[in-house]
Parts: structure tokens; C-alpha cells; sequence
């Protein structure tokens, strides 16, 4: 029997494909806890709908996420930071403050985007990555400057 699977069952195939399985572990197993439903025309249309769907919304993310990229490659962010002797900073500058920074310009980012190897404990300039989309990241200029 073919069936068309609503999660993903351990041996046999993930979430939305069509797969063979015999008729009692269809109906015996899979269809009393909703793991699939039969493959009938009505409901393979209904998959492909909802395939076309996903994959509208994840090109629309990618492009959004492209678009986000090529402004914030344009942009460099000024920290303001108090440092000490030889340009050494009293603390660090982190994701937070970073994701602060950019929020103040108007980049709403989530501060876990931002991939910084390790935090900021010097005056100078800096180039920051930030992951917007599996496929795309932006790279951020930031200058840790001494605060007056």
C-alpha cells in the first residue's frame, strides 16, 4: 500500500514522502496515530500544493535574507568602549552588544546570528559575520572606538 507520511517514521522515509508499506502496518500502526494517509489522488494533490507552497516561502526568505545581506555588507557600526592602557578594553564587546548597536540602526537581528570566534578585547576594527540563512551571511564592519 502506498502512503503518504505526515512525520517522520524511523525506517521507512521522513516527513512528506510516498512510500510502500504493507497494508496492516498502514492500518494497524500508521494511520491510528496520524504518522500517514493513504495515497490517493486527492491527497498526493494536496502534498504537491503544499510542496509548492514551502518552497514559495523559502525562496521568498532567501531573497529577503539576500537583500538584508548586500545592506548590511555596506554598513560599518561604531562601539563605543572604555579602554585602558595599550588599547585594552575594560571587559569585552559580545554578540550583545553588536546586536545592540545594530538594533540602534535599525537591524533587528537575533543576537545568536552574530559569529564572533571570540568576544572583543581591544580598540580597533573588526570584521563580523552574521549568519541570516543557511545558504547566506552578511559581514558587518565594527570599530570598537574609545569612548570619551
Amino acid at each position: 500500500m502506498k502512503v503518504i507520511l505526515m512525520a517522520d517514521v524511523k525506517g521507512h522515509g521522513k516527513k512528506g514522502e510516498i512510500v510502500q508499506v504493507s497494508e496492516g502496518y498502514a492500518r494497524n500502526f500508521l494511520f491510528p496515530r496520524k504518522l500517514a494517509v493513504e495515497a490517493t489522488e486527492a491527497n498526493l494533490q494536496q502534498l504537491r500544493a503544499q510542496q509548492a507552497s514551502k518552497a514559495r516561502k523559502e525562496a521568498q526568505e532567501l531573497a529577503a535574507a539576500k537583500q538584508l545581506a548586500e545592506r548590511l555588507n555596506a554598513l560599518s557600526v561604531r562601539i563605543p568602549a572604555q579602554a585602558g592602557e595599550g588599547g585594552r578594553l575594560f571587559g569585552a564587546i559580545t554578540t550583545k552588544h553588536i546586536g545592540e548597536a545594530l538594533a540602534k540602526l535599525g537591524f533587528d537581528l537575533d543576537r545568536r546570528k552574530i559569529q564572533l570566534a571570540e568576544p572583543i578585547k581591544a580598540l580597533g576594527g573588526y570584521r563580523v559575520t552574521i549568519k541570516l540563512h543557511p545558504e547566506v551571511s552578511a559581514t558587518v564592519s565594527v570599530f570598537v572606538e574609545e569612548a570619551h
